[in-house]
């Protein structure tokens, strides 16, 4: 397993910190995309059974929680569509479809590239959500 981010096991402050400084290392988003970081799967439950890596593969893709690394020149841009402020910025935990975006590794973190009209919410903290 990768030294990916993930955020059920430290405090989320020390995770942000990793976070930027691995966003620091990957390409800035273009147009009205936005790139966001997902955290990895946990590894096993609540209770400590082992989740298979199979089944962890399945619900990284399926993730509906991601962290801002960047936001695009032209996200949020067009008034019509977003008439008020922009949805998110750089640095903010997002809820966003599942299943959206361009999924990519860039130094064995994943990554999506999404558009910005894809993001849900922004959450506080995003532990506390979850996919049903």
């Amino acid at each position: 397993m990768s030294s990916a981010i993930r955020y059920d096991g430290e405090s989320l402050e020390s995770q942000v910190g990793e976070m930027e400084r691995i966003a620091s290392q990957v390409p800035d988003a273009c147009g009205y995309r936005i790139l966001v970081m997902m955290p990895d799967v946990k590894e096993t439950t609540e209770g400590g059974i082992v989740i298979p890596e199979e089944r962890r593969g399945a619900e990284q893709v399926a993730s509906i929680v991601g962290w801002v690394a960047s936001v695009g020149p032209d996200a949020y841009k067009d008034k019509s569509r977003f008439p008020g402020e922009p949805w998110c910025k750089k640095g903010d935990w997002i809820v966003m479809r599942a299943y959206a975006g361009t999924r990519l590794k860039i130094r064995g973190q994943e990554f999506r590239i999404i558009n910005d009209d894809s993001v849900e919410c922004v959450v506080e903290d995003p532990r506390g959500v979850a996919r049903l």
